[in-house]
């Protein structure tokens, strides 16, 4: 066919495909209107705002009669059928748990994030989560306790202000620990920061590698240290509470075959020598901390959304989901799932989402999201730094 020919048939081509899209919004719109008149008809009558019988009986046509193209055509309609009911609950059920919490969290705010403030941390004095606090708080007062779950309870107790905890690894994931107390208790995120880790193993004065018998170190330390561990013969490695707590240990005890995988900055902190230096597995080692309240507190420059979430685990829940924030362009740059304990096989869903509830559209997608979820937790909308 002719060149020309060719560009003829594609400009109609073309011009089909727009009339089609126009035909198809014009239609959207109107089964849309026409879907909340029927809800708001059922409504005064009691009945529900999903007809899954009705759904059921067009797909079984639709599988009937479009061909080859029966799984596109399927899963067009259902979604629709999952957009028609959104926008009924939008409007049955007004402000959601969600729209409330942002709605306060966004009049608590301010434009300017403290500098000051008690905050609690798990550990002592040369923890990572020290370091972080520093970061996050130039004025702040730190408060250091035992575990996490006791970061929360200072904070609920009103003995802190604010709490920071780790939550992710780039190297050895995140610290379900933390997003355990996150889903149970009901706190809020106001900030973050990331920290590039450095490990060494640390031990006393005049005590060398082959000395060693023990060493002691926070989990998920002793994780991103794997290969340098596996190495080493018959040494014995000890899970503690803290890194930090870990060099005091050392320098504590009485014997000389016991080390620490710690930071530098511990070293000088509790008089120990550095007899390896950079022991982790990757180079580029970060482990990034959250700054919890709580109150829910939305600041100006907030950039960044945290949420907990479980859905129906059926063929495209997930997707559902996931198309949402796709919808409106926003990067999703954490999605983790994690299995719930007793349930068989389910999973609840970590997000991160790079936008602000001050965005167009933005609360309205959460709104959604929660409707559409079985359990939603919004964690907050903050600034990393």
């Amino acid at each position: 066919m002719p060149e020309e020919e060719l560009k003829l048939k594609e400009n109609e081509t073309v011009r089909q495909l727009d009339k089609i899209d126009g035909q198809l919004l014009s239609l959207f719109l109107k089964r849309m209107a026409l879907s909340e008149e029927r809800a708001a008809d059922g409504e005064g009558r009691g009945l529900p705002v999903e007809d899954k019988l009705r759904e059921r009986e067009i797909l079984s046509k639709i599988s009937e009669n479009s061909g080859a193209l029966e799984p596109y055509a399927r899963h067009f309609f259902t979604m629709l059928f999952h957009l028609s009911g959104a926008r009924r609950k939008e409007v049955k059920s007004g402000p959601s748990k969600v729209g409330k919490q942002i709605e306060k969290a966004l009049s608590a705010g301010g434009a300017v994030f403290p500098r000051g403030g008690t905050v609690a941390c798990q550990g002592v004095e040369g923890a990572n989560s020290q370091a972080a606090c520093d970061k996050l708080f130039t004025r702040g007062s730190i408060v250091y306790v035992k575990t996490f779950e006791a970061v929360f309870d200072a904070v609920e107790s009103g003995l802190c202000q604010y709490g920071v905890l780790p939550v992710e690894n780039s190297s050895s994931g995140s610290v379900r620990s933390t997003y355990t107390l996150l889903q149970q208790k009901s706190f809020s995120v106001v900030r973050s920061t990331t920290l590039r880790l450095r490990h060494e193993l640390l031990a006393k004065p005049a005590t060398k590698l082959a000395d060693i018998r023990e060493i002691y170190s926070h989990e998920q330390a002793i994780s991103q240290c794997s290969k340098f561990l596996s190495a080493l013969k018959d040494v014995k490695v000890i899970p503690c509470g803290n890194t930090a707590l870990a060099a005091k240990l050392v320098s504590e005890s009485e014997d000389p075959g016991i080390a620490a995988i710690s930071s530098h900055s511990c070293a000088g902190l509790y008089g120990l020598n550095v007899v390896a230096d950079s022991v982790q597995d990757c180079e580029n080692n970060y482990t990034r901390f959250l700054c919890i309240a709580k109150e829910p507190k939305i600041f100006d420059g907030a950039d960044k959304i945290s949420i907990i979430l479980t859905c129906e685990n059926s063929p495209g829940a997930l997707y559902e989901i996931l198309s949402r924030p796709a919808a409106l362009g926003i990067n999703m740059s954490k999605l983790e799932s994690c299995p719930i304990s007793g349930k068989n096989f389910e999973f609840v869903f970590f997000i991160d989402l790079d936008a602000s509830v001050r965005e167009p559209g933005v609360k309205a997608m959460l709104e959604d999201l929660e409707r559409g979820s079985e359990t939603f937790n919004f964690l907050g909308n903050y600034e990393e730094v």
